[in-house]
């Protein structure tokens, strides 16, 4: 592979540098493989680039438009994916690894895609939670809401994942309508450069959505505000620093952190050899040893097993690391390809001769790797190394010190208690997986547990074929962790998202905050429309729309034929003596269905036309019991829209059933498909 210049993209070109070129070099084959450097970039520039043009024709599209954007963004990718593997080999990366990084990040933009269509409204305001009502009659109310922090978003990412790595954080980013400034790792940013280039190719990004600087971050936290936010991956060392930069804690700009993390895996005291989950956590901490030679934050780097396992436990751990092949990861067969650079290898030796004064090696070597391949000896490859540390409470340097390679400590626990405690001695983890069938168990490890860690997995014979496994966080589950793994958190679905917004409280009357959020809220008065709202097309309805129905007695004998005719025989609705002596009905009463029953007959248009289906309705609550001779109404409102297809769209109606006095009887959310 020829060497090469990476580019950065910013205010809407690409720029080659032409001073202090850095050289990067190939993982296997110890080759310069690119050049980079950020020397010239105008970092004021570049911040107020993205403000100005990105932020606001971000902001001017709504969550709909945005997540179609992250859907064509991820389907170039896809598209695109074999240029990336290609150049990814460099990096060290077997096919395999790259694809939870290529593939993995295509998968988290396609996720956040879907669930902004689903989730989030076709507006730019999102709102928060129920409505607050504030005063005696309901004329004053609050109500929260999230709006699109307007600055930038610096996205700073690890070495290990260039596309995951990027993706996941620019993802909610942008569906939260924030520009990004992404600094990738220079040791890999020549991947993260390729990604980019792929995603401004679409033409989808508006100018300035999104920008790359290769090289150096230079002063460009210097140039950063209260309305930005900062989102680091990466060491301790690294956050530490970005943490205490004068700007943004002067500033108090939004920062979060993923950093180191020594997660922890148990086998369960019920996980004997002979059981499924024994062999299913020798499989997984093997795996999580290899995959990426080990250079993951969220790797097993501390086996914690009862301690009369510890030998059968290490003897199975040794027979399958034995089988790994190491070497040019473009060879078929080869399992773990080399660290990401020689500067990486010797630094995981370090920390691994730190160790292995209280933890001795137990299998691998420091020195002299087996090797698949030609032409590769001047590679940063090294051995799976096990250690063993018969004294887990004796030396705190094994839950202090990460080897970020394909390193794992092997360490006894006497009891679940001493289990769960020294899963917490790492003082914070991103991950933490329990091998067990013992349901109990699983109860006392997450009341024990669960403060430590980000996240838990459970793993046995049942979940096993289906689980993504320790290592691989999830778009739609929460990725990060307490403590030492940084305390912020990413992903984790529609949180993510509101990372990038702000969430201001609204206070006024009901009618001028539902025209504010384009929904009807609590106390808003209903617009009683000449033509019924069901003929209405969802183009032509807006929220408030509505219709009041006519009363409508319910009679005994309504009651008596509902009850034979569904089977529904409850003694509050047919056995008047027993329904007198209750406190809730005082006598018998209609039931909750008729109710609704009755109510749709009030208020459904039965001739075809725009309602194309109802497919349910949701918050459903039944206040007041309804006597025999007693009359409902029912008030009809249009609370929001949502478009589905081109062709059809959700509207939510709020239905409030009333007597005739005016108390409620029911109330409930009816959710139709309505042609557009």
């Amino acid at each position: 592979m020829a060497s090469f210049i990476v580019q950065s993209f910013v205010e809407n070109r690409w720029v080659s540098p032409a001073l202090d070129l850095e050289p990067i070099r190939n993982a296997v084959t110890g080759e310069v493989v690119a050049e980079t450097s950020s020397a010239g970039l105008d970092f004021g520039t570049v911040v107020r680039h993205g403000r100005s043009a990105g932020g606001r024709a971000l902001r001017a599209m709504t969550f709909h438009q945005r997540a179609a954007m992250l859907k064509g963004l991820a389907q170039a990718i896809m598209t695109h994916k074999e240029e990336l593997y290609e150049l990814s080999f460099a990096t060290g990366a077997t096919r395999a690894d790259s694809w939870i990084d290529i593939e993995g990040g295509a998968g988290t933009m396609f996720s956040f895609a879907s669930k902004g269509r689903r989730e989030l409204p076709d507006d730019r305001i999102l709102i928060d939670g129920d409505t607050e009502v504030l005063g005696k009659t309901g004329t004053f109310i609050g109500q929260h809401v999230y709006t699109p922090l307007q600055g930038v978003a610096v996205l700073i990412n690890a070495y290990n994942f260039p596309v995951w790595g990027m993706l996941e954080k620019l993802a909610p980013c942008l569906l939260g309508g924030m520009p990004a400034i992404v600094k990738p790792a220079e040791q890999t940013g020549y991947v993260a450069a390729l990604a980019v280039r792929i995603m401004i190719d679409t033409g989808l990004l508006p100018e300035g959505a999104l920008q790359l600087v290769s090289g150096s971050a230079g002063d460009l936290l210097d140039h950063l505000g209260g309305q930005d936010a900062v989102a680091f991956t990466g060491s301790a060392r690294t956050a530490q620093k970005l943490q205490n930069h004068a700007i943004i804690a002067r500033e108090s700009v939004r920062f979060t952190a993923e950093r180191d993390s020594l997660n922890a895996s148990v086998l369960g005291p019920d996980a004997t050899p002979d059981t499924p989950e024994f062999d299913l956590f020798v499989k997984e901490v093997a795996k999580e040893m290899t995959v990426k030679a080990g250079q993951k934050c969220t790797a097993i780097r501390r086996a914690l097993v009862p301690a009369i396992l510890m030998d059968d436990v290490q003897a199975a751990l040794i027979d399958r690391l034995a089988k790994v092949s190491i070497g040019d990861p473009r060879i078929d067969g080869v399992r773990m390809g080399p660290l990401v650079s020689l500067a990486q290898r010797d630094d995981v030796r370090r920390r691994v001769r730190e160790l292995s004064t209280h933890a001795p090696i137990v299998f691998g070597s420091l020195e002299g790797v087996p090797l698949v391949g030609d032409g590769i000896a001047n590679g940063a490859f090294l051995t799976p190394i096990l250690l063993r540390a018969d004294d887990p409470w004796g030396h705190p340097a094994i839950h202090e010190v990460e080897a970020f390679g394909p390193v794992s400590t092997l360490m006894p626990y006497q009891d679940v208690a001493d289990a769960v405690a020294l899963a917490n001695r790492g003082c914070g983890s991103l991950v933490m997986s329990v091998f067990t069938h013992d349901d109990a168990l699983a109860r006392d490890v997450v009341l024990g547990s669960g403060s430590h860690h980000g996240r838990i997995l459970f793993v046995d014979r049942d979940c096993a074929k289906e689980s993504t496994g320790h290592g691989s966080p999830l778009p739609v589950l929460v990725h990060g962790g307490p403590g030492r793994a940084g305390g912020g958190e990413e992903l984790g679905g529609i949180r993510a998202v509101k990372h990038f917004m702000q969430r201001t409280a609204l206070q006024g009357g009901p009618a001028i905050l539902s025209r504010v959020v384009s929904q009807q809220l609590t106390g808003a008065p209903t617009q009683i429309v000449d033509t019924h709202p069901f003929r209405l097309r969802f183009g032509e309805l807006e929220p408030g729309y509505g219709i009041q129905t006519p009363l409508r007695k319910v009679t005994l004998e309504d009651i008596e034929h509902f009850a034979h005719f569904t089977g529904d025989m409850f003694y509050a609705h047919m056995d008047e003596e027993a329904a007198s002596k209750s406190s809730i009905f005082g006598g018998r009463v209609a039931h909750g269905y008729l109710i609704l029953s009755f109510a749709a007959g009030l208020f459904v248009d039965p001739a075809p036309g725009p309602v194309l289906a109802n497919y349910g309705l949701e918050g459903l609550r039944f206040v007041k019991p309804l006597k025999p001779g007693e009359s409902i109404k029912a008030l009809l409102t249009v609370k929001s829209k949502k478009l589905k297809t081109p062709e059809m769209g959700e509207v939510r109606w709020t239905v409030k059933v009333t007597d005739q006095d005016d108390d409620l009887v029911a109330s409930y959310d009816l959710l139709t498909m309505n042609a557009v």
